[in-house]
């Protein structure tokens, strides 16, 4: 070899440039497969009750939603959905690239009381859950009653221990054998009224509950549509049967439209028969 040839220098081509470019197109490609392959196609929402399932998806998918389930995931590890009036938690889980499932663990309200225009929702131990605006349609409202003061969180500040007692135990009642019950009062002689649509429900002084409340929502489904008064006061639990009267202008049509009515809540289905009596006979039956 020559001189001249030893001293010549080659150099190999750069490829740098190319290996950034392949990086690039990795970067890209990967992108347009994550915004694509896990877009959102369907929420499934269980749990809710007082909510639509709506309202649950406008509360998890607000402020920043990125039509991803990953990422929707990971941002609601690190800000998880803001506190919702009546809603203990809400858990959002992914189930496959294209869904993901919205569970919501409501507080279990057991009924309210109104305290300065707005209604304080109890559980069932008697504990504030929640002071809102809203009324609930499905959580009865304990009526008649004042406070001095409501915390969030502690008992209702209810003086009469036994009255206490009774409307924790009626509102469990109402609850457990699902009774469509508006609101709750007791009279000047501390008695307990119900409401339901336009039926009045007379329970007494609350000392047959149970017995009361257990076939409760039978008989108002044998008296559906009906106005009047239900008279329970003296219900018989061995034959199961109440004591209703239609209210005076509630059917112009019927010529005995004051009369009292027997409401079987036993073996009938909770059908009614009506009889037309004097106010004697009434008073004897």
């Amino acid at each position: 070899m020559s001189e001249k040839q030893e001293k010549v220098i080659k150099f190999k081509p750069k490829r740098k440039g190319a290996v950034a470019g392949g990086i690039l197109v990795a970067i890209l490609i990967f992108l347009i497969f994550f915004f694509t392959g896990f877009k959102i196609e369907e929420i499934e929402v269980t749990g809710n009750k007082h909510y639509s399932a709506e309202q649950i998806k406008n509360f998890v998918l607000e402020n920043g939603y990125i039509n991803n389930t990953v990422l929707l995931m990971l941002k609601n590890k690190i800000h998880p959905v803001k506190e919702i009036p009546f809603v203990a938690k809400i858990e959002v889980e992914y189930m496959n690239v294209h869904k993901i499932s919205i569970t919501v663990y409501e507080k279990a309200m057991a009924g309210c009381v109104e305290y300065m225009n707005e209604y304080v929702y109890f559980d069932q131990d008697g504990y504030v859950l929640e002071i809102s605006p809203d009324k609930l349609e499905d959580s009865p409202c304990i009526e008649g009653m004042s406070f001095a003061s409501m915390e969030l969180h502690e008992k209702l500040p209810i003086d009469d221990e036994n009255r206490f007692r009774i409307i924790l135990k009626l509102t469990q009642l109402i609850q457990k054998y699902e009774i469509p019950i508006e609101s709750v009062r007791f009279t000047s002689d501390n008695e307990i009224v119900l409401a339901h649509e336009k039926i009045r429900i007379e329970l007494g002084d609350g000392s047959n509950l149970e017995e009361q409340m257990v076939d409760l929502k039978q008989i108002l489904a044998g008296i559906s549509g009906k106005k009047g008064v239900l008279d329970m006061k003296d219900f018989d639990t061995a034959s199961g049967t109440a004591s209703f009267k239609l209210d005076e202008d509630a059917d112009k049509k019927k010529p005995d439209s004051g009369s009292e009515e027997k409401t079987d809540s036993g073996e009938t289905g909770g059908e009614t028969s009506e009889e037309s009596t004097s106010e004697n006979d009434t008073e004897g039956e």
